[in-house]
């Protein structure tokens, strides 16, 4: 019977073997086992004597004396050593019943059964160490058979799940866990003792007993053998990782936010837009903060007032009415069935916002960001929201949010006013149809003004806001703020920086006498749009145009500021009407007093105004050197001769393309910068073809650090080989063309196509000095203007001629010169050879002359007197005429002459 028992029974663990011994005392049968036992075959143990093979000399005898007991019918049990056969044998300690026994023949035998005592005491130990685990272990150690049943459970699993731990026999995971996770578990049972592959750290989910809160647990399933190999069940030790889990959580959260802090400082703020920054915010927001976002900033702020929204009239107006005037700039959700209503409500502003459909997003929170819906507008794609409109006289609440793009008001006690009002972040009810749980009315903040208002919402079915992200809301808020609040200075200083340069440089398509005009200016400052280069058309007396092109060495708002003082002192002096060199070294004079304090206290401490010091200039003068040296050039366009007069203070040459020839660069003297001082200015006169092109240009169109200037003058004079009919395209070309590094430096280009008055458009007559010559300058007058048809102009041209010429014969010397020039205004000139300049002046009631250039004035349209290299001229202006009636003069302005 126990020779034939199956692998994996009691016998396979506590080494049991048997023998018999016959009427003789020897070995008459061997086991199996006792072969394994002993590591002895059957074929060396039978025949042998046990105590001789197998028992330690010193125990022979005693031996010998317990077989002949058995032998004689007596049982014994005991503990007997033994060792192995052989030299060198283990030596083991085994437990042996011996019971007598009779063979066939009736003769006395004995049958000995032998167990291996330290296979017994490994089973005990192990035993003791299994209930010790199993019974003392903080984890909860559970035992299920292979009918998935539980066959143990400890006391800490007992703990967790009530009850004693006998009580858990026979329980199925049903019994401790709910639908999807008990089914999970039980097809992991399955898969573990159908493989026998372990599972580590698996998540499950559930409550304990008369426990509301979620727990979670990581369990370890492996599948356990008998010793023969057979599998007989799965053991499971779970452990309570709840707390865990919880700190892994807001770990996950912690990262979660630092990235997203992260990612809204790399993608806010890229605009100096006031919208696009308030989109960018809502484009890191939504879906990885909140589901539903919307940005509301002050009326005032995006319509540029300088008052701030946090001023004692917007305080008085919420006072009266709610919040001041905001508007609804970006809205933003990721919630396909997202209600825009369940936004906060407001009431409608005064304003005339314009509703903009929004669109409509869809996709889930934390699945996709916010994409462009199909609403139409610029800010279309951003949630879907419908503005319902209220009585704005009575201030009522609307039904709605405000749609996006539209002006409205908190009311005082909503929880967005109240935090516009502190600053601080409020919690905003949900929605009465349960579809929003939880709101933040964030104020946005920048520099301790307020300058908005963002919301963030959570649906139902997102994890409600905490104070984690309240935090968070209020930083993404602010950092928001803070470059909202840069757009909008940006915003207000480009716009002054702009006001400025367009004050300082010319009107569009400037116009002027014999000549087709183009221009160009690009700022090297593309963040302010000024500079320190500049060009400029004037329009001198006898139908002649100045053209002037200058660049004040610096860049941005100073050198911008210097140019402008340099351009009005151009046109003051360009107006007096001097020769070229004298406007530039009376220039380079006024350059040199920009960078010249005013004044300094005195030495003796009384304040009195005094020169400063030779030091205290050095000193100024370094420190504006750069901003007030500047290089320009001038030159004076006479239509009638097609003559152009240069002067050129250390500017770079002109260059001029005749029609047929390439192009050339004029030889004009570069001469020194301005505000340098100390060397005279010369002039250099050209005579220009009809259809010649004339450009003038800074530094910044040719020279770069890439390239040297002269290979900068040669691409120039490349583009300008053949151009095209219209200046326009000319310019284009040449920017197009060349490598101008557009934000290196300052452009500036101006280019003139010569256009001569034509002969007919000319009276030109020289008197000799004699009285009669007064009445002949009346009829070439009067049959000049006859000829051009400008019969209307006849009467007051004679009149004003007539003193003019007289002037020139009472005060003048010489020969007297008359020319009449017809263009866009009717130019009358008389020259003579005399130095004294014309002044006018009041004539008293006594005089009898005195009030000839007070009638010049009067009927004239402009008139003056500008010095010649012999002499001086005289002049006055009349506008054609257009078919209008002539104005009639009134009594004061016929009184003045009297």
């Amino acid at each position: 019977m126990w020779q034939s028992s199956p692998p994996g029974s009691i016998y396979d663990y506590i080494r049991v073997a048997s023998f018999s011994i016959g009427p003789d005392g020897l070995i008459e049968q061997w086991s199996r086992r006792a072969a394994g036992l002993f590591g002895v075959a059957a074929h060396e143990a039978l025949g042998k004597d046990p105590v001789e093979a197998f028992m330690p000399g010193e125990l022979r005898r005693d031996g010998h004396r317990r077989i002949g007991e058995v032998l004689d019918g007596k049982e014994w049990t005991g503990l007997v050593p033994f060792r192995m056969p052989g030299e060198g044998a283990l030596h083991g300690l085994a437990e042996i019943y011996v019971m007598p026994s009779e063979t066939a023949t009736g003769e006395r035998a004995a049958v000995c059964i032998v167990v291996d005592v330290r296979a017994l005491r490994g089973i005990e130990t192990d035993l003791a160490a299994s209930q010790a685990i199993f019974g003392q272990s903080p984890f909860g150690f559970v035992l299920f058979g292979t009918d998935f049943t539980v066959l143990r459970a400890n006391q800490r699993f007992a703990t967790v799940f009530g009850g004693r731990a006998d009580d858990h026999r026979g329980r199925t995971v049903h019994d401790y866990l709910a639908g999807t996770e008990a089914d999970r578990l039980a097809a992991t049972l399955s898969r573990v003792l159908t493989t026998g592959e372990a599972v580590t750290d698996l998540q499950l989910v559930g409550t304990a007993p008369g426990e509301p809160e979620r727990r979670h647990w990581s369990m370890n399933l492996y599948r356990v053998h008998s010793g023969s190999g057979r599998p007989i069940g799965i053991a499971g030790i779970a452990t309570d990782v709840t707390r865990r889990h919880i700190a892994a959580r807001e770990a996950a959260s912690a990262r979660r936010n630092l990235a997203l802090l992260n990612e809204a400082s790399a993608r806010i703020g890229n605009s100096l837009d006031l919208e696009t920054t308030a989109r960018e915010l809502l484009d890191v927001a939504v879906p990885g903060f909140c589901d539903l976002a919307s940005v509301d900033l002050y009326q005032s702020l995006l319509t540029g007032e300088e008052a701030p929204p946090g001023s004692w009239s917007s305080l008085r107006q919420e006072s009266v009415g709610g919040s001041a005037e905001l508007r609804r700039v970006a809205f933003a959700s990721a919630v396909s069935d997202a209600m825009p209503d369940a936004m906060p409500d407001a009431m409608p502003g005064s304003g005339s916002g314009t509703a903009v459909d929004p669109g409509t997003f869809a996709g889930p929170r934390h699945g996709q960001g916010t994409g462009p819906g199909p609403g139409p507008g610029p800010d279309s794609g951003r949630g879907s929201g419908t503005a319902h409109s209220g009585d704005a006289s009575l201030g009522q609440p609307v039904a709605g949010p405000p749609a996006l793009g539209a002006v409205h008001r908190y009311p005082f006690n909503s929880p967005c006013a109240i935090a516009l009002r502190t600053g601080h972040v409020e919690d905003v009810p949900g929605d009465d149809r349960g579809f929003v749980q939880s709101t933040f009315a964030v104020p946005m903040v920048a520099h301790d003004t307020v300058v908005g208002l963002v919301q963030f919402s959570r649906t139902k079915g997102s994890e409600p806001f905490g104070e984690r992200d309240r935090a968070l809301a209020t930083e993404l808020a602010a950092r928001a703020a803070v470059c909202i609040d840069n757009a909008r200075l940006y915003r207000r200083e480009h716009e002054r920086a702009l006001i400025l340069q367009r004050s300082l440089l010319p009107p569009g398509d400037p116009e002027a006498a014999g000549l087709d005009i183009a221009c160009r200016y690009l700022p090297g400052n593309t963040a302010t749009e000024v500079g320190g280069d500049w060009f400029d058309v004037i329009e001198l007396p006898g139908h002649r145009t100045a053209l002037v092109v200058g660049d004040v060495m610096g860049r941005g708002l100073r050198a911008a500021v210097a140019m402008g003082e340099l351009r009005t002192a151009v046109r003051t002096l360009a107006l007096l009407d001097l020769e070229p060199a004298e406007v530039l070294s009376a220039l380079d004079e006024v350059a040199r007093g920009l960078g010249t304090p005013g004044g300094s206290t005195s030495s003796d401490g009384t304040g009195g105004a005094q020169w400063p010091s030779r030091a205290a200039h050095k000193s100024r003068e370094a420190d504006l050197s750069e901003v007030y040296l500047a290089t320009c050039i001038y030159a004076v366009y006479d239509p009638v001769t097609r003559r152009c007069t240069f002067a050129n203070a250390g500017h770079l040459p002109p260059v001029v393309v005749e029609p047929g020839e390439p192009a050339l660069l004029l030889d004009v003297p570069p001469g020194m910068p301005l505000g340098v001082g100390g060397e005279p200015f010369e002039e250099v006169e050209v005579e220009l073809k009809e259809g010649a092109l004339l450009a003038l240009y800074t530094d910044g169109l040719v020279e770069s650090r890439d390239h040297p200037l002269d290979e900068g003058l040669e691409a120039l004079r490349g583009a300008l080989v053949e151009p095209a009919p219209l200046l326009e395209d000319v310019c284009d070309r040449v920017l197009s063309t060349l490598d101008t590094r557009h934000g290196e430096d300052d452009i500036a280009l101006l280019m003139a196509r010569i256009q001569g008055l034509p002969t007919e458009a000319v009276g030109d007559w020289r008197l000799p000095r004699e009285p009669r010559s007064v009445g002949r300058a009346r009829e070439l007058a009067r049959g000049q203007l006859l000829a051009w048809d400008l019969d209307d102009l006849v009467d007051t041209t004679e009149l004003l001629v007539s003193e003019l010429v007289t002037n020139a014969l009472r005060y003048g010397e010489g020969e007297i010169r008359l020319r009449l020039l017809r263009d866009r205004t009717l130019v009358c000139e008389v020259w003579d050879a005399g130095l004294v300049q014309p002044r006018r002046r009041r004539a008293r009631d006594t005089d009898e002359g005195g009030r000839g250039l007070q009638l010049v004035g009067l009927l004239s349209a402009a008139w003056g007197s500008r010095r010649t290299p012999r002499g001086k001229t005289v002049w006055f202006e009349l506008p054609l005429p257009d078919g209008r009636p002539a104005a009639e003069r009134t009594v004061e302005e016929l009184l003045s002459m009297f």
